[in-house]
C-alpha cells in the first residue's frame, strides 16, 4: 500500500504542471499567414503563441463580428480553475499520505480519479459553451457577413477537439502540455488504485495461507 500511496502523491502533483504549461492550444493557418496564428489557453488566462497573435486574431474577428478574446478578469473560469486544481492536488497528496500511514485504503484513490474526471468533463462542457458563444454570437453590424446555403449566418466556432475549415482558415484545437501532464497524473492515480488493490489482495492471501498452515 505504501508504493500505491507514493504513486498517488506523484500523480496528484502532476496537476501542478497546469500552472506552468497551457491546457489547450488553438491554431489558425491561412495562405496569407505563413506563420499560423495561435492561442494558448491556460487555467489563468489566454495567451498568444507568438507576441502579436491575439492582436491579429482580434483584428480578423472584428471584420466578421466576433467578440475580442476575453481577458483573464472577464471570465470567472480563470479565477476559479486555479483554486480547483490546487484543491485537487492537496486532496490527492492528503489521500496519499493517509494511505501511506494506513489510515485509508486504495478505494479512496479511485474516488479522487472519479471526482477529477467529473470536474474535467464539466470544464470541457463549459469550454465548449464558450467556444459556441465566441463563434456564433456575432455583431449584426459586422463589416463582413457570410451566409450559409440555407440563408442563415455562418458561425465561426472553433472545434472543441480536432480540425475544422473556417472560410480560408485551417483551425486545429488540441490538448497542450498542461493537459497531457494532467492526463498522466490522472492515469497514475488509477495505477495507484490497482497497485493498492493488488497489494491488499496479496497481503490477505498471505495472511490466509499463514493461518491455514499454522
Amino acid at each position: 500500500m505504501k508504493r500505491a500511496s507514493i504513486i498517488m502523491i506523484v500523480g496528484s502533483l502532476c496537476l501542478l504542471g497546469l500552472f506552468a504549461f497551457p491546457l489547450w492550444n488553438i491554431m489558425l493557418g491561412a495562405p496569407q499567414y505563413p506563420d499560423p496564428l495561435g492561442m494558448n489557453i491556460h487555467i489563468t488566462g489566454i495567451q498568444g503563441v507568438s507576441e502579436f497573435d491575439l492582436q491579429n486574431i482580434d483584428g480578423l474577428n472584428h471584420y466578421i463580428g466576433m467578440k475580442t478574446i476575453p481577458k483573464a478578469d472577464e471570465m470567472w473560469e480563470f479565477n476559479v480553475f486555479p483554486f480547483v486544481i490546487i484543491g485537487m492536488v492537496l486532496l490527492g497528496v492528503l489521500l496519499g499520505i493517509l494511505g501511506y500511514i494506513g489510515k485509508i485504503d486504495y478505494r479512496y484513490f479511485l474516488g479522487w480519479f472519479l471526482l477529477m474526471s467529473i470536474l474535467g468533463i464539466m470544464g470541457m462542457y463549459d469550454f465548449n459553451l464558450w467556444l459556441t458563444d465566441y463563434g456564433s454570437n456575432l455583431d449584426p453590424h459586422a463589416i463582413i457577413k457570410v451566409i450559409n446555403e440555407d440563408g442563415t449566418p455562418m458561425t465561426y466556432k472553433p472545434p472543441l477537439f480536432g480540425y475544422k475549415k473556417l472560410l480560408n482558415f485551417d483551425v486545429s484545437s488540441i490538448p497542450a502540455t498542461g493537459a497531457w501532464l494532467m492526463f498522466v497524473g490522472m492515469a497514475l492515480t488509477v495505477v495507484a488504485f490497482i497497485v493498492g488493490w493488488k497489494s491488499t489482495g496479496s497481503h490477505s492471501s498471505h495472511q490466509t495461507h499463514k493461518l491455514a498452515t499454522s
